[in-house]
């Protein structure tokens, strides 16, 4: 299992990459490999300012749902349409592909504030 040193993470499994104040937000590799094959993806967030910790949308997979839960408190951009048509992205290729929203963030400290990989790493090994 991969946790790239270049993103912070959650206790809920969600990564995040900041560039500027916008931050794009996915789910680990780790989640995807509980979850077993995603079957669906359903944001319907955007343009929304969510608190961190809110739920921005849900994963489905073949046997669950999952709630997905904003790192940061920040405001929706944008969804990845590819995972509309190919939700298995979020399997093959979590970190890249599989990306999940872009969000404008409040206040970027936040984000230093979330686990880094090596911690994340600790917590679900």
């Amino acid at each position: 299992m991969q946790f790239p040193a270049d993103l912070r993470y959650t206790k809920d499994h969600e990564w995040i990459k900041l560039e500027g104040n916008t931050a794009t937000i996915g789910i680990t590799d780790f989640a995807q490999g509980e979850l077993g094959d995603i079957v669906y993806i359903d944001i319907n967030t955007v343009g929304k300012m969510l608190s961190a910790e809110a739920v921005f949308g849900t994963v489905e997979a073949v046997k669950t749902v999952s709630d997905l839960f904003l790192p940061v408190a920040g405001t929706i951009l944008e969804v990845n349409q590819s995972l509309t048509a190919q939700p298995e992205l979020v399997n093959t290729d979590p970190y890249g592909a599989g990306w999940m929203v872009k969000v404008t963030v409040v206040n970027t400290a936040d984000v230093e504030a979330l686990l880094t990989s090596v911690a994340y790493s600790q917590l679900v090994h």
